[in-house]
């Protein structure tokens, strides 16, 4: 696999020269190519279907053989799927063992340390890579071991932060890639990227921008080698507050991980943090989205921690500007019926979910010091977000895209003078069909959530008064009672409202419910609340 990106001569350092139809103009490029992605990825799991084949098919146990393709099987994994890659890295070194050989077993550690690092096992990583003797490599292995353990210098330094261990951390990194830059071509891609990060690490701003510049403009370069490049010198313009260029650095960068099915990768996570940052809240969630869908793929808690944190920050602001259209076209919205009602109803259980949301991520950052406990709470916002916020938002939106089509059909016929045909037009609205759907979405939606809660109900009964479920049904209206209770709806007349009851009618269900419970009626409530996502 060596496919060559022809790179465009973008020229990113005239940030001035960008206006949002340039941006707009590469925001299409890249959607473009994320809707190809599904076929990137089919390439490249082909290519590692054939090499496992080729594995399978061996006739003899031919170590050499197997170690060359357990090699090429970790170089299509490392960047696409964390814990295939750590297998045959962990293969790569036990076949070097088997083999007594010290150069394939020092050439395995590296490729070990590399996954080690992208998870973000600093210290792990670094064990790995200590062990090695370099001096047993060639030239080209000797390279990667060097520029290898600068990185991960480099990145403990970003890690930490720190006025005391950060220049250090440097200083070492530096010297490592003064050792790779002895073995390459002056004019190589390793030389210039490597000292192009070197000075930028060291402060010598010019010098990383001349050495970036000239492998985009000048270079035939991988999209890995691409992106890569992209985003370190995006990182420059970031810093001196050239966000334009930044941007199109960024999505330009994006667009090459997609190309090249890359999962390890910050230049999506960047660029939605920087479109936050610059007001673009729409593309913002799209590209946080789409960088949190490539981190679950990828497997390492590192990047999914990283999507994770920013995630709640960018869909809040989305959610904001949400809020305001809903006002807007609230005036609109008097003139339909239950339709407007529905929307608002679940505009409100949306808020306070997100309320929810809101708290649950400021317990997550006060509590950063336990990193276990961080992941464990991370986890269950991520599936509440993803299935919950996700599924209700596109609801939503559907609804208001309605809305508008029926705010301009309606303002059409009041232009027109057509008031009967405003009465038809109302009369077709279908409420009952709209209902029926919309509990069947609320069903599914919940159920994705609290995939056991029709058990743990059941649990609170006696077994002749368990719910049973006709074919194809997924709650009833016992359930959906007290699905809206889990969801933190505790308002009898809400319930009533949006199940659209009278408030008697739920008050009867509650008290027949609970009144066949094994359990008191005082602790059913609590007992509801106490059912668990997933």
């Amino acid at each position: 696999m060596k496919r060559i990106l022809l790179l465009i001569p973008f020229l990113f350092w005239f940030h001035s020269a960008f206006s949002k139809q340039g941006h707009d103009s590469l925001f299409v490029k890249l959607n473009n190519e994320i809707d190809k992605k599904t076929d990137y990825d089919a390439r490249k799991l082909s290519r590692i279907e054939k090499l496992e084949l080729d594995l399978t098919n061996a006739t003899t146990p031919d170590l050499n053989f197997r170690y060359a393709t357990y090699l090429k099987l970790y170089e299509e994994y490392k960047s696409f799927n964390y814990d295939k890659a750590f297998h045959y890295a962990q293969k790569l070194q036990e076949t070097g063992y088997l083999l007594k050989d010290p150069v394939k077993i020092a050439f395995s550690r590296i490729k070990f340390g590399f996954i080690l690092l992208s998870s973000g096992m600093f210290k792990e990583a670094f064990d790995s890579l200590k062990i090695v003797n370099a001096k047993l490599l060639d030239d080209n292995a000797r390279k990667e071991y060097y520029f290898l353990t600068a990185r991960t210098y480099y990145d403990v330094s970003d890690y930490d932060k720190d006025n005391y261990y950060t220049p250090i951390y440097n200083n070492r990194a530096g010297k490592y890639i003064d050792s790779g830059a002895a073995l390459c071509k002056p004019n190589s891609f390793e030389y210039l990227y490597y000292n192009g990060l070197k000075s930028l690490k060291t402060g010598n701003i010019p010098k990383a921008i001349t050495n970036l510049k000239a492998l985009i403009n000048n270079y035939h370069l991988t999209y890995h080698q691409f992106a890569v490049t992209s985003s370190t010198l995006s990182d420059i313009f970031i810093r001196n507050n050239q966000p334009d260029s930044a941007i199109n650095l960024l999505i330009s960068a994006a667009i090459a991980d997609v190309r090249s099915s890359t999962k390890e990768t910050a230049a999506m996570t960047n660029l939605a943090q920087l479109l936050h940052e610059n007001g673009d809240v729409e593309n913002a969630y799209v590209y946080i989205k789409e960088a949190l869908e490539d981190a679950i793929y990828y497997g390492a808690r590192q990047r999914k921690i990283q999507v994770s944190a920013i995630l709640p920050v960018i869909a809040s602001e989305r959610i904001n500007s949400v809020e305001g259209q809903r006002r807007v076209l609230f005036f609109y919205a008097s003139l339909l019926t239950v339709l407007a009602i529905i929307v608002v109803v679940f505009a409100v259980i949306i808020y306070k979910q997100l309320r929810k949301l809101r708290v649950a991520d400021k317990v997550i950052l006060e509590a950063n010091h336990n990193l276990q406990e961080s992941i464990n709470k991370l986890n269950e916002a991520d599936k509440i977000k993803e299935e919950y916020i996700g599924y209700y938002f596109n609801l939503i939106s559907e609804y208001i895209n309605k809305l508008d089509k029926f705010k301009r059909s309606v303002d059409n016929k009041l232009t027109t003078k057509r008031f009967e045909d405003i009465r038809i037009l109302v009369n077709n609205i279908n409420l009952t069909k709209e209902r029926e759907e919309l509990f069947i979405n609320f069903d599914r939606a919940f159920l994705k959530i609290f995939p056991n809660f029709v058990e743990g109900y059941n649990a609170l009964f006696s077994e002749e008064n368990h719910v049973k479920l006709l074919p194809n049904q997924l709650l009833n209206t016992d359930l959906r009672i007290f699905a809206l209770v889990r969801l933190g709806i505790n308002d009898t007349e809400k319930i009533a409202h949006i199940l659209e009851y009278s408030v008697n009618t739920i008050y009867n269900y509650k008290a027949r419910i609970k009144g066949k419970s094994i359990i008191s009626n005082d602790e059913f409530e609590d007992a509801i609340m106490k059912i668990k996502a997933v």
